[in-house]
This record gives structure tokens, sequence and C-alpha cells, in this order.
């Protein structure tokens, strides 16, 4: 839990009793590999902080997932869209690794906006961070090519490239698990 208060403590300063209300909401879950945390047509009711571990946004398909996001260690996960508006997701959110989350719920958060001084300030930072991360991938996609999105993700998010299996990689950045193949060879 203190990785929450550390991850917040960068960006601004909480109170003691902010903190207090804050964590005393916060429920520790526990999920193995390849765990949905979130199915299809399920209403997304938890914001969640990664302690440990990688988790993935996909639509399932039958013939191949389009994955089309990541999180990591020390950052939040939330179908955030049925979060906010609390009705069914469209795709699903899936543990690649064992993982670690605490979770908040949508009416305990909302609690915690409305009884604390720093409440709102965490809520628009976070929402703002899950904005930036979903802005520049739509934006890799439409300006850059195929290889220069990988050396991307090569260079901003090593750790995506080592836990990740290469077909999720490939789903990520709109290619083929072949193609991505070929972009490996052609650059090692």
């Amino acid at each position: 839990m203190n990785q929450i208060k550390e991850y917040f403590e960068q960006i601004v300063r909480i109170n003691d009793s902010d903190w207090k209300m804050f964590s005393s909401k916060l429920k520790k879950s526990e999920y193995s590999k390849n765990t949905t945390i979130l199915a299809v047509g399920k209403t997304e009711k938890y914001l969640s902080f990664i302690e440990k571990g990688s988790v993935r946004l996909f639509i399932p398909k039958v013939k191949n997932d389009l994955t089309f996001g990541f999180c990591f260690k020390n950052e939040f996960v939330s179908a955030y869209d049925s979060f906010l508006r609390q009705k069914p997701c469209e795709y699903q959110v899936e543990t690649i690794t064992e993982s670690i989350l605490w979770r908040i719920s949508f009416n305990d958060l909302q609690n915690v906006y409305a009884k604390t001084a720093i409440g709102s300030t965490i809520g628009r930072l976070t929402a703002e961070n899950l904005f930036l991360m979903k802005s520049e991938r739509e934006q890799s996609l439409l300006k850059e090519t195929a290889e220069e999105r990988y050396l991307s993700l090569f260079k901003n998010r090593p750790n995506l490239i080592k836990e990740i299996p290469q077909k999720f990689i490939a789903s990520y950045i709109g290619i083929t698990p072949q193609a991505l193949s070929r972009i490996r060879k052609r650059i090692s």
C-alpha cells in the first residue's frame, strides 16, 4: 500500500487524515497469471493500483484478440470508461503475470472525493494519466510505422518488451506476430 502513497506523493502532498480515509477503502486482491479481472459485458466496479504484475486490456476475438493496452507495477488499471459510466464493458481486462492489485470501489472513491481535501486532485491526476497513455497510443497508430511503434515501445516501456508475449505486442502495435518477427530480425 505504501507504493500507492509514494506514487501520489510524487505529484501532490497528502495529509495523514486524507491518506487514512483513502487507504481504509483499499482492498488487496491477488491474481494468478492469465486471470480475467473483468469480462466483456460486466461493469467495472473498481479502480486498481498494480503493486506487482502486469495486466492487458483487449477485445476478445475468435482468431486473434485485439490488445489495446498494458498496465504494469506502480500504475493504475481499470476499464475506465465502464467505471466512469457504470455501464457494461465492451472489452476484457486480464492479468498477464501473477499480480497484486489494491482496489477501490466506485462508491468508495466517490466518498473519498466528497470527504477529503485531496480526493478530487487524486482522481483528476489519475484520469489525466490514463488519458495521456491512451492518447499517445492513438497518435502512434496514426503517424508511425509498425517498426517505429515497436522501437518506441522498446525505448519508452522496456518492461513491456521483457514481460509481454510477442503475440500481445504484435496485436498492440497493429501487426501480425509474423510481421513483428521480421521487424525484430531487421533491427537486431
